[in-house]
């Protein structure tokens, strides 16, 4: 999904960028630079979204861009706690011939806090 206007949300914890329309359903949008330090840049229109589902809600996370889109058997990823234990939000890594893919988890990827901010200023 191309990037849309992302409508702010007053008050949201600070990696939320606000809410998108999708198919009528309200998605917060999670801005993934900010969350692991990256340098910030602005938006434009050929950014995009990736959709994701938590066990919570739908959230996008906005990417520069996909190079596309892979299934990674379970039994291929190693877990994060045998290689750095203690790294926040990432699940594991998974090792292809062409490099790494650094899975994370997107259940941790808000706080308890930032997730209960989150739920009362958006209807899960």
């Amino acid at each position: 999904m191309y990037a849309v206007e992302i409508t702010e949300l007053p008050k949201a914890p600070a990696i939320v960028m606000g809410v998108i329309n999708v198919n009528g359903r309200v998605v917060p949008v999670f801005n993934v630079r900010k969350r692991f330090g990256f340098p910030a840049r602005e938006m434009t229109t050929t950014d995009q979204f990736i959709l994701a589902h938590t066990s919570h809600r739908e959230v996008a996370l906005v990417v520069d861009h996909v190079r596309g889109v892979i299934e990674c058997p379970a039994e291929d990823m190693e877990a994060s706690s045998e290689i750095l234990p203690g790294l926040e939000y990432v699940e594991g890594v998974v090792k292809r011939d062409d490099g790494l893919i650094v899975i994370h988890n997107l259940e941790e990827f808000l706080s308890i806090e930032e997730e209960e901010l989150l739920g009362r200023l958006v209807k899960a």
